[in-house]
């Protein structure tokens, strides 16, 4: 899967398409999904053109690294979901690919929470 400038997170970065921002610094942007999942549903993104974790993990500069995973952080504290700030939990979910699911081709995770989600997978047939 390679970068695609049209998807829509590109298209949200660009300023094409308004978002509800909860949090951006200059590597990262977060913002509730349109169509939220449970009470706290943000998705975080980094502002480079990456496609998955092993893309980023593998091009990004180590600001770019470092900014995101305490902007995960920072958002799931500022949600009220963190466990360490006083939170019930979340879920972390970032899909890759077509076997992981992936509808954007743009790295995002998804901060789920606010309510018990249950199990991750159904048991393997």
């Amino acid at each position: 899967m390679s970068y695609d400038d049209q998807n829509i997170f590109a298209k949200i970065l660009r300023g094409e398409i308004p978002n509800d921002t909860v949090y951006e610094d200059d590597h990262v942007l977060a913002f509730r999904d349109l169509y939220p999942q449970a009470p706290t549903h943000v998705l975080v993104i980094p502002k480079g053109p990456y496609v998955s974790f092993d893309d980023f993990s593998e091009n990004a500069s180590d600001a770019e690294l470092v900014a995101y995973m305490r902007a995960i952080g920072k958002v799931a504290r500022q949600e009220g979901v963190s466990p360490v700030a006083g939170g019930n939990g979340f879920r972390l979910i970032s899909n890759a690919g077509e076997d992981g699911v992936q509808e954007v081709p743009h790295l995002h995770v998804h901060i789920v929470g606010g309510r018990r989600t249950g199990r991750m997978l159904a048991k393997a047939e």
